[in-house]
C-alpha cells in the first residue's frame, strides 16, 4: 500500500470512528432529554444501576473522565437526589456512589438505546472478527492512551 492509499485507510477509520461516537452519543442524548437529564449522566446512572457502588475514581475510569469532571456530574446527580455519597468502611479516603430509590426508578425507566444498538451490532458479527475487534480496539485505546499522555507532557515542558 502506498502512503497515499495508507493515509486514505487511515482516514476511512477515523471517520468510521467518529461516526460511531457521534451516534452513541445522538441517542443518549435524546433519551437523556427525555428524562431531564445529560449524556453523561445517563451514561453514570446506568454504570451505577449495574453495581452495588462504585468509587468515584472507578466511575471515572469506567466512563474514561477525568475525576474532576465525573465529581462535576456526580454533583448535579446529588443535587437531584439521585445518587448519594456513601464513605467506606475499609478505607476512609474512598468515597462510594449508590444510587437512591429515586435514581434506581430513573435508571429501570431509561433505555440503553445505544449500548443496545452497539452490542446487537457487535454480536452480529463472526465470532472470530469480534475477538479480533476487541484486540485492535484495546491496542488502539492503548496508543490513543499514550499519545494523550505524551502531547500533555510536551504541552507542560513547553
Amino acid at each position: 500500500m502506498n502512503p497515499v492509499e495508507g493515509q486514505q485507510d487511515v482516514q476511512r477509520i477515523v471517520e468510521a470512528i467518529v461516526f460511531l461516537y457521534t451516534e452513541g452519543r445522538r441517542v443518549t442524548k435524546g433519551v437523556a432529554r427525555q428524562h431531564g437529564l445529560t449524556g453523561p449522566q445517563v451514561t453514570a446512572l446506568k454504570m451505577l444501576q449495574a453495581s452495588d457502588g462504585m468509587s468515584l475514581s472507578g466511575l471515572s475510569a469506567r466512563m474514561s473522565a477525568r475525576n474532576s469532571t465525573i465529581t462535576g456530574i456526580v454533583d448535579r446527580m446529588e443535587k437531584q437526589e439521585l445518587v448519594r455519597r456513601v464513605r467506606s468502611d475499609e478505607d476512609r479516603r474512598v468515597v462510594c456512589l449508590h444510587l437512591t430509590d429515586e435514581g434506581r426508578k430513573m435508571a429501570d425507566t431509561i433505555p440503553v438505546s445505544s449500548i443496545e444498538i452497539f452490542a446487537d451490532a457487535l454480536s452480529s458479527l463472526p465470532e472470530d472478527d469480534r475477538n479480533e475487534l476487541r484486540r485492535i480496539l484495546s491496542d488502539l485505546s492503548d496508543r490513543v492512551r499514550d499519545e494523550v499522555e505524551r502531547r500533555e507532557e510536551d504541552k507542560n515542558h513547553v
